[in-house]
């Protein structure tokens, strides 16, 4: 977050809060980190604000009519409010077309596979967030069911993506 050169003074003379817990800024509410809010978190705390300051504006305007000027108080309150409460919806709609964790780490493993050429699944568990027993068992289902091309030299296992017109392995040895 930049800070602006007349927030330092003020908060030299007392009148802003010292550290850095003090959360002000287009990504706070009401003293809250947003970004390190999941979308569910932003849709309830959003309608945490929302629901009774919209439940207050109704009494105050049906049972005490003479303090309709309660409303502008607590008012203010609704655009930040909603802001969030858009702002969570929007991301569990993204989060719902998100792919699995599984397929990301597959996509991962096949990144690599196209980066490297052939990996072993030691050597696939250090180029990926995979442990060397998730890259063995992913290795392994993705070569049984026929997308993989495995390799044997020097009495290791490489797994490799199939190219096209691809060499023979006794070729690849002798070439």
């Amino acid at each position: 977050m930049d800070r602006r050169p007349d927030q330092e003074l003020e908060r030299r003379r007392g009148r802003l809060p010292h550290g850095p817990d003090h959360r002000s800024g287009p990504d706070a509410f009401f003293g809250l980190d947003v970004d390190k809010m999941s979308p569910k978190a932003q849709v309830t705390a959003s309608l945490a604000v929302l629901i009774p300051v919209a439940v207050a504006g109704v009494a105050v305007l049906t049972l005490f009519s003479s303090l309709w000027w309660l409303v502008f108080v607590f008012g203010w309150t609704i655009f930040p409010a909603f802001g969030l409460l858009v702002r969570g919806i929007t991301g569990l709609s993204e989060g719902a077309n998100e792919p699995s964790a599984a397929n990301g780490k597959e996509h991962e493993l096949l990144l690599a596979l196209r980066d490297h050429g052939e990996l072993t699944p030691a050597r696939a568990a250090m180029e990926t967030s995979l442990t060397v027993a998730e890259a063995d068992r992913m290795l392994k289902e993705l070569a049984e069911g026929g997308h993989l091309d495995v390799r044997v030299r020097g009495g290791g296992i490489f797994y490799a993506l199939w190219e096209p017109g691809g060499k023979d392995v006794a070729e690849e040895i002798e070439g």
